[in-house]
Formats: C-alpha cells, structure tokens, sequence
C-alpha cells in the first residue's frame, strides 16, 4: 500500500476523546457505554469537517468495475493505491461492517470489532477487540488485504499497522444522509461491488424521499431524544447533530434545539416540556426514564407519548439510519403511515 498522509487537525476532538475515556473509568459501566457513544459521535462530525475536501474527491465508485491497482482518497485526505481486490477484510467500525453486508460483500470479513454485531452473520466473523484499541497481533494474524476503518480511528494505531505493512483505509462521512452514501460508495469502489452500492444508495434515497414526502405539511410536535438520563446527568442531541436533523426529517422539531452537542440540563427539559420522548433502547429504556425524577413529570410520560427506538438505527452511520428515519417518522406521525 502506498499512501500519503494529511495533517490531522483533529486536535479538539482527540482532547473531546480523551476526556471522555478518563470520565468512563470513574462512571458505571452502563454510563461508560454513554459516553463512548458521545465522544464516537464527536469524533465523527470533528472529523468529517476536516475531511470533506477528500471525501468529495471524484472516484471509481461511478464506474459499473473497479480496476486494480485502484487509487482512492479516504476520508483524511490520504491517497491510498490498492494493488488488487481484496479478498480479505478486517472492519473496525460496526457501520463499515454493516455496509459491507448491505453490499452483498460480507464474505470477504474475516475480522470485526466487539462492536459490529450486525447483522447476525457477523457472530462467525473473529472479533479483534474495540473500536478504540484494536488488538493489532490478532489484526496481522488475520493477514487481511486491506483494513478499513472510520472516525474514531486513533492516529497511532494507523501508524503501526502501516509500519507492519498492512493497508489501511479511513471511512467516515459528513453527519448526513449524504455521508453515509459516500462511505458506501467508496467501498463499493474498493470491494468492486459498485452496482450494489449504487443500488443501496438509490433506495435508501427513494426511502428518505418518501418519508419527507408523507410528513410534508403536517404539524411538528416537539421531540425529545434520550441518550442519557439520571445521577451522571442527561444527554441529548442538540441542534448540530444528525440525530437532530433526522428528527427534523421526520416531521418533528428537536426540543434541545438550544443547546448544541450532547448534554443537557433536567431543569429546562421540565421547562420545555416535549410533547413526545424517544429513547434509545440500549442506553434509556422507556419504562426506566419514564420512572425517573423529572422525567415522571412530563406531559409526554404522563400522556403515553413516550417510546423507545433501536439505538443502531439512528446512533451508527450506515445504511440502517434509512430505517431508523421512517421508524421515526412513524412515531412521531403515525397517522401518515395507517
């Protein structure tokens, strides 16, 4: 693999990072997973800022084949030759992982993170650990063809791959519909699965066309989506993430559009009082937020207009968010999908 490297400007996010890997050793474990999910999504949007230049960049994913060697620039502005089609892959990103199946590629995953547990087939993929600290002697003993990961990718793990002489792709979008089908066209490109990408991508567009579609016109309740709640505090997605957009997609105005990043305050929650709840069903469980001081206060609690949703869905970039959408959409306006 040859490559050249960008300067990685993502100062601000790496501290965001470390900040919250120091926070998660004194918290729960249950709080700890909160956080990782935060500071991935931090990372992501951090990272698509200063990799947008190369993302745009044309590529083969326009063309029905890949031809090997086949030159692409990643989402860090590196240039990346690969020499032949890879036949063997190492995924550390659960959204890289689920793209690959969409694709019709998951044959070529010979190695997964603990986090990639979608879909099913990936329990008989080998895992080589977290995103975070990916066990690099079982990543080589898996003499992949090409590595292929995604925002949270640390600096130095990228580093000593290449120095072992394995080749290593960095993935990651925009915080945007659009990101994720540019992440899906570029490893349509390197896996030379280009029509099935392309195919994925024009659904997925068909399906959010047809979401905004039927949501067009009607009232906007406000939402409010749970990602944390209780004694370590409660968290949000504030009106610079895609969550929010995606709330906004699917006919709902954010109820912490005034605030920006992920957390919040319960008092001016109480004070906003959102006329619906949707919690993620990993980290906040309906029935436990709608228990807990505060929250049991709500008009959207006391009025049954609480519900929980698929974490994966809207939290992981991937193809999935597509369903994430219309499951939103269908809570928040279920009278336009009778």
């Amino acid at each position: 693999m040859k490559s050249t490297r960008a300067t990685n400007p993502s100062t601000a996010a790496d501290k965001t990072l470390n900040y919250m890997e120091e926070m998660m050793n004194k918290l729960s474990r249950r709080i700890a997973a909160i956080f990782l999910i935060i500071a991935t999504l931090i990372m992501a949007a951090g990272c698509a800022q200063t990799g947008d230049e190369g993302a745009k960049k044309p590529s083969a994913e326009s063309t029905k084949s890949s031809a090997y060697p086949l030159e692409i620039t990643d989402s860090q502005g590196r240039t990346v030759v690969i020499e032949k089609k890879p036949e063997r892959v190492v995924s550390i990103a659960p959204g890289i992982t689920e793209s690959i199946f969409a694709i019709g590629m998951g044959e070529v995953l010979v190695g997964r993170t603990d986090y990639c547990t979608y879909p099913k087939e990936t329990d008989g993929i080998e895992s080589i650990g977290g995103m975070q600290d990916p066990n690099i002697e079982k990543i080589v003993e898996l003499d992949p063809d090409i590595v292929i990961a995604s925002a949270h990718f640390k600096e130095e793990t990228l580093e000593k791959l290449e120095e072992l002489g394995l080749n290593v792709v960095v993935l990651y979008g925009e915080e945007s519909f659009e990101g994720v089908y540019d992440v899906i066209g570029k490893l349509g490109s390197i896996l030379d699965a280009n029509t099935k990408a392309k195919e994925l991508t024009e659904d997925m567009k068909s399906r959010v066309a047809a979401v905004e579609k039927k949501v067009s016109g009607l009232d906007k309740p406000s939402v409010y989506y749970v990602i944390g709640f209780g004694e370590y505090g409660d968290f949000t997605a504030g009106s610079d993430t895609f969550i929010s957009r995606m709330l906004e997609m699917a006919g709902g105005t954010n109820a912490a559009s005034d605030v920006k990043g992920w957390k919040y305050s319960l008092e001016r929650l109480v004070e906003n009082d959102p006329d619906i709840l949707i919690c993620s069903s990993e980290y906040s469980p309906a029935e436990q937020v709608a228990a807990a001081n505060g929250y049991k206060e709500l008009s959207a609690v006391k009025n049954g207009s609480i519900f929980t949703i698929e974490t994966d869905t809207v939290e992981i970039q991937g193809p999935r968010q597509v369903e994430g959408l219309e499951e939103l959409a269908r809570i928040i306006h279920p009278e336009a999908f009778k």
